[in-house]
């Protein structure tokens, strides 16, 4: 290999231009630099591009901060922790003691009762992410990351629990109509925001070595189903999935019907395991890693 130092590029950089380019106004957006024109970039004809930029600058700034390998954690937004669960259970009580009668008080009553049942997922995945980021401490902090969607719930119990244990974690927000905003436990460098589920689907596997998916909605179980669906088709390599909370995922599908309907072979059922907690998730990665 050569030790010729490589020459310093002559030309001018795109931030060096920009910055002569603002000195003089444009007579009309046409003359603007291209790439500093938001209403061109966002242009329909610009899709293109706007995907290629959105896998690029999370791949780059992983990359500039070390990130080997990553856990993703997927799981509800609507999981508490359970002192808030407790509260909105109490609260619910109070108002249905004002008015036993009123349906839709005790139908929020039943709804807080599940919120306080589930919210064990909360401190589970808490606790899994922390003995999982004190691996990767272990290991120089830069494998094993945990990675989630960046959300409250089950997302934000995950990233707080590597922040509990002192290391770092990747939050993958994404623009909804409604609010939404990243967790407070992410790692600043590496809280990420995605217009495009497509593509934020993509860094979730793009340096993932397991998988763990907690009770969720229809994300969770989109998230799930694709990363499945790319195992079975072996479109990305194997990898241990697990499904925690057994009552839930059995409740929530059947998976031997699949089998009997010929929909799936059983060979498929090995592609994931259920378990019941935090130490069973543990034990079966301790094992694959």
């Amino acid at each position: 290999m050569s030790n010729k130092k490589s020459s310093p590029c002559i030309f001018p950089t795109a931030a060096e231009d920009l910055k002569h380019a603002s000195k003089s106004e444009p007579t009309s957006n046409s003359y603007r630099l291209a790439y500093s024109d938001d209403q061109f970039l966002l242009r329909d004809e610009l899709r293109a591009v706007r995907l290629q930029l959105e896998w690029l600058k999370p791949d780059l700034i992983q990359e500039e901060q070390g990130i080997e390998s990553t856990v993703v954690i997927y799981g509800g937004a609507r999981f508490l922790e359970p002192e808030k669960a407790l509260k909105k259970l109490n609260d619910a009580q109070d108002a249905l003691e004002e008015s036993p009668d009123d349906e839709h008080l005790i139908k929020a009553y039943r709804q807080a009762q599940m919120l306080v049942k589930n919210s064990r997922y909360y401190e589970d995945a808490r606790y899994l992410s922390k003995q999982i980021t004190h691996k990767s401490l272990d290991n120089g902090g830069d494998e094993y990351v945990i990675v989630t969607g960046g959300g409250p719930g089950v997302m934000e119990a995950a990233n707080r629990g590597a922040h509990d244990a002192g290391g770092k974690s990747i939050g993958l927000n994404i623009v909804l109509p409604f609010e939404q905003k990243p967790n407070q436990y992410i790692t600043p460098e590496l809280t990420f925001q995605f217009h495009y589920f497509a593509l934020r689907k993509m860094h979730f596997l793009k340096r993932v070595v397991a998988l763990v998916a907690y009770p969720g909605g229809f994300g969770t179980l989109d998230e799930l189903f694709e990363t499945l669906t790319l195992v079975q088709t072996r479109k990305i390599k194997p990898l241990p999935i697990i499904l925690l909370g057994r009552e839930y995922w059995q409740r929530l599908i059947d998976f031997d019907f699949l089998v009997e309907e010929g929909a799936i072979t059983e060979a498929d059922l090995n592609l994931f395991n259920i378990v019941e907690t935090a130490d069973e998730a543990l034990s079966i990665l301790n094992t694959s890693w």
